[in-house]
C-alpha cells in the first residue's frame, strides 16, 4: 500500500502549517520542492526562480519531486508531502502548453489514492520572499490542481478551513476511514 500522502491545493492555504502539525505528531514530512528550489537558487545566485525563469524553475521542481519519490523509504507510517510531482507538472503544462499531465497519466500513481487539497483561504494568505504571486494566481493554481488530480485517478479530499489541530485530525481521520473501507 502506498503510504505517500500528498497535501496540495491553494498556495498560502495553510499546507506548510498543516504539515508541521503532522510532523509534530511524529509523521515523516517532506518539505515543498518549490520552496527548497527557491532557497537553493537564492543562496547560489541562480536564475531558476519563478519570477525570473518559471520554466527552468519548474523543471528543477519536477526533478526534485522525482528524487523525493525515490528517496521515500517504505514505512509503516504515513509520509506526508507538501506538494509534489502532479503540482509541478500541472504548472509546467500551464506555462508551456505541453500535454505533460497526459504523459504523467501513463505512469503508475506516485502517491496514495487519496490526495488532500487545501482550499483558498484569503484571510490567511500572505506573500513573502518565496511566494511573490498574488491570491488570484494562487486561486487559479488551485483550480488547475482540482482538475489535475482527479484526471490522474486520484480521489480528492478537500481539507476544511479549521484550526491546524482540527485539520490534522481531519486528514488522519480520512486516511483511517479509507483504510477501514479497503479492508472491510
Amino acid at each position: 500500500m502506498n503510504r505517500l500522502i500528498v497535501i496540495s491545493g491553494c498556495s498560502g492555504g495553510g499546507k506548510s502549517t498543516l504539515l508541521a502539525e503532522l510532523g509534530r505528531r511524529g509523521y515523516p514530512v517532506v518539505e515543498e520542492p518549490g520552496r527548497r528550489i527557491v532557497a537553493e537558487q537564492t543562496r547560489s545566485g541562480g536564475g531558476a526562480l519563478p519570477w525570473v525563469d518559471m520554466t527552468a524553475f519548474l523543471h528543477r521542481v519536477i526533478e526534485l519531486a522525482r528524487r523525493d519519490l525515490k528517496a521515500a523509504s517504505p514505512s509503516d507510517k504515513w509520509i506526508f508531502l507538501d506538494r509534489g510531482l502532479v503540482d509541478a507538472m500541472a504548472a509546467l503544462q500551464h506555462v508551456t502548453g505541453e500535454p505533460l499531465l497526459k504523459a504523467l497519466a501513463g505512469e503508475a500513481q506516485h502517491y496514495h489514492q487519496l490526495a488532500f487539497l487545501v482550499l483558498p483561504w484569503p484571510e490567511i494568505y500572505i506573500q513573502d520572499s518565496e511566494r511573490r504571486h498574488g491570491l488570484a494566481d494562487a486561486m487559479a493554481e488551485y483550480s488547475r490542481l482540482l482538475e489535475a488530480y482527479p484526471a490522474l485517478g486520484y480521489d480528492v479530499c478537500i481539507v476544511p478551513k479549521a484550526t491546524v489541530v482540527e485539520r490534522a485530525d481531519f486528514v488522519l481521520g480520512a486516511l483511517r476511514t479509507r483504510m477501514r473501507k479497503l479492508f472491510a
